[in-house]
C-alpha cells in the first residue's frame, strides 16, 4: 500500500455507507464450523476449500507460483490488504482518519516481524511471507526493511518514523541483554502513543471520538494485561512497569506491577472493572486456561467480544468498522495457523488450541 491520503477537513464522515459495506463483508467471514472443517483437511484440501470462498481471486492469481501453506499465506495476506484498502477507499472525513490511524498497527507488525526474522537468522523470503502490507508503509519502505542485514540497520532505517526514538532507546537494552522483548515493546508503545496522540482522554462517551477512544483504551488495557500475564507466567524477575503502555483506563503502572505476581488477582481486577459484564465468559476461560497460549487466545476472544458489544450498542459509529478489522484479522490468523499446523503434521485438537474461537 502506498502512503495514506490526507482526508479533507471539509468532508463529513460517511458512517452509514461504510458500515453497510462492512456488514456485507463481515457476513462472508469464516465461522467456527468452517475452522473445525479446515483443521481436518490437508493443505491441498484447504487450498481447494479457499478457492470456493471469497479468497478465490487471490488463490487463482497466486496458484501458478506457490503451493501448500505458502499459497494459503500469500493469498491471506493479499486479501487482508485488499479489504483494508477498500475500507480506506470508502471512508471520508474523520472516519477515514480513525481507520488510517488504526491500520498503522500493521506497520508495527511488519517492523516486529523483520526484527524477529533477523534475530532468528531466517531467510528474507520467509520473513516476507509473514508481512502484511496494510499499513502506511509503502513498498519502498518495506523492501528497505527486508534488505537490512542487521537489527541495528532496521533501527537506523526507521529513524524518521514514529518508531525511531523508542527503538533507538530499546536497542541499547537489546545489546546488553540479547532479548527481543525491549524492541518489540518499544514498537508497541510507539504505535499506541501515536494512536492516542491528540485525542481527548475523557471525550463525550457517545460521541464519535468518544467511542473511538473507548475502543482504543480497551485495546491498550488488553495489551497491558497480555504483557502482565506473560510476565506473571514467565517467573522472570523483570520490572513490569518497563512494559507498561499508557492510555488505558484499567491499570496504572503501580497496580499492574502488583497484579503481575498474581494471575488470579489480575482476572479478578478485570472482572470488577467496566469490562466485567461484557467479558464474563471470556474471563471464565482465562481462569480455566491451563497455559499461556490458552490465556492469550482467551484474551484475543475477549477483545473481539468487547468490540462486538460496542458495535451492537453504537451501530452507526466507528465501532463496527474496528470490530470488523479485528474479526478479519482473526480469520486470517486462524486460517494461517491451520495451514501451518497441518503442514507440520499436527492433529486437529493440537491446532484448535492455537485458534481464536468465540
Amino acid at each position: 500500500m502506498s502512503s495514506y491520503r490526507t482526508a479533507s477537513g471539509g468532508r463529513s464522515s460517511n458512517y452509514e455507507y461504510v458500515i453497510a459495506r462492512v456488514r456485507s463483508r463481515r457476513a462472508s467471514l469464516f465461522d467456527d464450523d468452517d475452522y473445525r472443517k479446515l483443521v481436518r483437511m490437508g493443505t491441498s484440501e484447504i487450498a481447494r476449500f479457499m478457492e470456493e470462498t471469497e479468497y478465490e481471486t487471490e488463490m487463482n492469481a497466486l496458484g501458478a507460483r506457490y503451493g501448500g501453506s505458502d499459497l494459503v499465506e500469500y493469498a491471506l495476506n493479499r486479501n487482508l490488504a485488499k479489504h483494508f484498502d477498500d475500507l480506506l477507499e470508502w471512508s471520508e472525513g474523520a472516519l477515514y482518519n480513525y481507520i488510517a490511524r488504526y491500520l498503522r498497527k500493521f506497520d508495527a507488525w511488519n517492523v516486529k516481524t523483520v526484527i524477529r526474522g533477523l534475530y532468528a537468522g531466517a531467510e528474507s523470503a520467509d520473513v516476507e511471507d509473514d508481512l502484511i502490507r496494510a499499513g502506511e508503509f509503502g513498498d519502498k519502505r518495506i523492501d528497505q526493511l527486508l534488505a537490512a542485514s542487521s537489527i541495528e540497520e532496521v533501527v537506523e532505517s526507521l529513524d524518521d518514523t514514529i518508531f525511531g526514538d523508542s527503538l533507538a532507546d530499546a536497542y541499547e537494552v537489546y545489546e546488553e541483554q540479547d532479548v527481543l522483548v525491549p524492541l518489540e515493546n518499544a514498537v508497541d508503545r510507539a504505535f499506541y502513543e501515536m494512536l492516542l496522540d491528540g485525542l481527548p482522554s475523557n471525550p463525550e462517551p457517545d460521541s464519535a471520538t468518544g467511542l473511538y477512544v473507548q475502543f482504543l483504551q480497551a485495546e491498550v488495557d488488553f495489551r497491558n494485561l497480555r504483557n502482565a500475564l506473560r510476565l506473571a507466567r514467565s517467573g522472570a524477575e523483570t520490572d513490569p512497569t518497563e512494559y507498561y503502555i499508557e492510555g488505558g483506563k484499567l491499570f496504572d503502572e503501580q497496580t499492574l506491577a502488583q497484579l503481575t505476581a498474581n494471575v488470579e488477582g489480575l482476572v479478578a481486577a478485570v472482572r470488577d472493572s467496566t469490562y466485567g459484564d461484557d467479558l464474563d465468559a471470556a474471563l471464565s476461560a482465562l481462569e480455566d486456561a491451563g497455559n499461556l497460549v490458552e490465556f492469550e487466545r482467551a484474551l484475543d476472544a475477549a477483545l473481539l467480544e468487547y468490540a462486538d458489544t460496542l458495535s451492537n450498542r453504537y451501530p452507526l459509529s466507528v465501532c463496527p468498522v474496528l470490530s470488523y478489522i479485528l474479526a478479519k484479522e482473526r480469520e486470517v490468523d486462524n486460517i494461517r495457523a491451520i495451514a501451518r499446523g497441518r503442514e507440520a503434521g499436527l492433529g486437529p485438537d493440537e491446532i484448535e488450541q492455537e485458534l481464536v474461537i468465540l
